[in-house]
């Protein structure tokens, strides 16, 4: 008797085996998850290590820039010398608003008395430290002490000096301006800036000539004016250092 015929392809025992498929998920238990780090449940999470050195540069960084700051302010504020005070640097002169053309003004003078001489930083002086006896106003032909005059400024005069070699028309013209009562100091000074420098307390103007029309202005405006600290006070009778 034949043989039955035999299906195509490998025999039984030589089929290729095959991967087995993905097994359906079993039962799964009620109830939430297990917590990280549980047998069973998800990893812990790694805290990132950069988070610790951020906040510490950030509180690093506010230290220094608060402490810069105090510093800063320390030096700049704390330990800087008041205005006008020896060995400062001297006040800026700015131009006021609807001051005389030309004049400069000077603020932050200081008015403490002293017996010392005083390197003013302004030549001639407009303010600052000065002797306790003021200057008596009048007409000088010599040089006056420097803190004696600012004494006067003080009270409301005006300090008009000139160099000493003017010529005598235009030292005449200057000497004209005072009379017994006025708050004016005229004297010569060396080294002028200008031929002719008229000061007050804290403002100044420097001349080419004593024929400049703003000189009577600059006397109305601030012999005795607004700027004076202590105005009514005495310009005369003083016995020392100087007479006129």
């Amino acid at each position: 008797m034949a043989n039955p015929p035999q299906p195509h392809g490998p025999s039984a025992g030589q089929w290729p085996q095959h991967a087995p498929g993905p097994q359906a998920p079993g039962p799964q238990p009620y109830g939430p998850p297990p917590p990280p780090g549980h047998p069973g449940g998800p990893p812990p999470r790694r805290r990132s290590s950069a988070v610790p050195w951020i906040i510490g540069g950030v509180v690093l960084a506010l230290v220094v820039l608060i402490g810069g700051g105090g510093a800063a302010a320390y030096f700049l504020f704390l330990r800087q010398p008041a205005a006008g005070q020896p060995g400062t640097a001297p006040p800026e002169a700015y131009a006021e608003p609807g001051d005389i053309d030309g004049v400069q003004t000077f603020a932050g003078l200081s008015a403490d008395h002293t017996d010392a001489p005083v390197d003013y930083p302004q030549h001639p002086p407009v303010g600052g430290p000065h002797a306790g006896e003021w200057l008596n106003c009048g007409v000088y032909d010599d040089e006056v002490p420097a803190e004696n005059a600012v004494h006067s400024l003080e009270h409301g005069a005006v300090w008009i000096s000139h160099d000493p070699g003017l010529p005598d028309a235009d030292l005449e013209r200057l000497h004209g301006l005072y009379t017994p009562g006025s708050y004016l100091v005229i004297s010569p000074v060396a080294d002028l800036p200008g031929p002719v420098v008229l000061s007050a307390w804290g403002k100044q103007l420097v001349l080419e000539s004593a024929e400049d029309p703003r000189i009577p202005e600059f006397l109305s405006t601030y012999e005795q004016g607004e700027q004076t600290p202590e105005p009514g006070a005495p310009c005369s009778g003083m016995d020392e250092p100087m007479t006129v």
